[in-house]
């Protein structure tokens, strides 16, 4: 039974100094040591442009290497949905999207609302795959459910949307940060920082596949997307980035200070180790509690609680939990041990 970190994961857990207790990643991740150190220097100093540009460039580098692609792939962002946006704006008039029941409203919204008699189809997750139809245009789905912490079968549905030329977006908001994620499977994965990767909010990435990117128009292009986004900054004639950039938006400078030294660490860890260690501590959570294992280890455990008592008891007992959706939800990363499972099952009476 493994009941210490790896020795490959301590330079990602030296990072954080208030982790017990903390079982709300899925919210909000916990500030590294050294992201309190960027903002607390840069909050101490004059706006600097160059570093602001650096720190950009550099989690861009950080991310992509965390999604296994090339960093021209990557565009930054503040917000997954307005990043969702940009690939609603650019469907065909009268297309079907597939999406999950349940799916978090910021990857489905925009598509609801696109217009031009787009229309959205919901079905279960467990059988997403078999959804898929030949008026599928595109799927799009989270990697792991924020509400239920389930793990997609993302084989299954690259598989069957590939047989009838859909587009497939991921969401791996609630999956970077603790599981490997191959964002060259998609055409497009989206992705907020401030959960999981433990940085700021305000720093997002859209992951774009080269021939996806050549059928969107970059509806939020401003001064930023620009091949050089200093002499971008006015009139029309810009000459627009070549490469995924060109989906970039101005950029919230200190929350990318901040984001810049988290996105790093983890792009140095070991996500083989860090999964498995994740995942071993919300299996022994979930086996206290006499939870069915699911069909994909996950690092989110959710039951439900339909009052909301399960969620007092825990926040009573000091630890940091969260409820969605009629259920209450507790995730398990870097920062937690077994002592957290024990704390977490004893608060509950197990």
């Amino acid at each position: 039974m493994i009941t210490l970190a790896p020795e490959t994961l301590h330079a990602l857990r030296d990072e954080f100094v208030d982790g017990a207790g903390y079982l709300a990643a899925c919210t909000a991740g916990l500030t590294t040591r050294a992201t309190r150190a960027a903002m607390t220097a840069e909050l101490a100093r004059r706006p600097d442009m160059a570093e602001y540009g650096r720190a950009v460039e550099a989690s861009r580098a950080h991310f992509a290497r965390l999604m296994d692609v090339a960093a021209d792939r990557v565009a930054i962002g503040s917000q997954t949905s307005a990043q969702v946006s940009v690939l609603a704006a650019s469907l065909p008039d009268g297309a079907e999207v597939l999406v999950p029941e349940g799916e978090f409203s910021s990857l489905v919204l925009p598509f609801v609302h696109a217009g031009r008699g787009i229309t959205v189809r919901a079905a279960p997750l467990l059988s997403l795959a078999d959804a898929i139809a030949p008026q599928t245009a595109l799927v799009a789905f989270s990697l792991v459910q924020s509400a239920t912490g389930e793990v997609a079968d993302a084989d299954a549905i690259v598989a069957a949307a590939s047989v009838v030329d859909a587009r497939v977006v991921c969401d791996a908001t609630q999956a970077a940060g603790w599981m490997p994620v191959d964002a060259g499977r998609f055409d497009a994965v989206v992705c907020h920082a401030y959960k999981w990767l433990c940085a700021p909010r305000g720093v997002s990435f859209l992951v774009v596949r080269e021939s996806y990117a050549r059928q969107l128009r970059p509806v939020q292009a401003g001064w930023y997307a620009g091949e050089d986004p200093w002499v971008s900054c006015y009139g029309g004639d810009a000459t627009l980035a070549a490469c995924a950039r060109r989906f970039d938006v101005s950029p919230a400078w200190q929350a990318f200070v901040g984001a810049e030294p988290a996105l790093r660490a983890f792009a140095d860890a070991d996500a083989g180790a860090l999964s498995a260690w994740t995942t071993h501590l919300a299996g022994a959570f979930r086996a206290r509690l006499g939870l069915e294992a699911p069909a994909r280890p996950s690092a989110i455990v959710t039951w439900a609680d339909p009052s909301g008592a399960d969620l007092a008891r825990l926040t009573d007992a000091g630890v940091v939990a969260s409820g969605r959706n009629g259920r209450a939800r507790v995730a398990f990363h870097v920062f937690n041990g077994l002592d957290d499972v024990a704390r977490a099952a004893e608060a509950l009476g197990i």
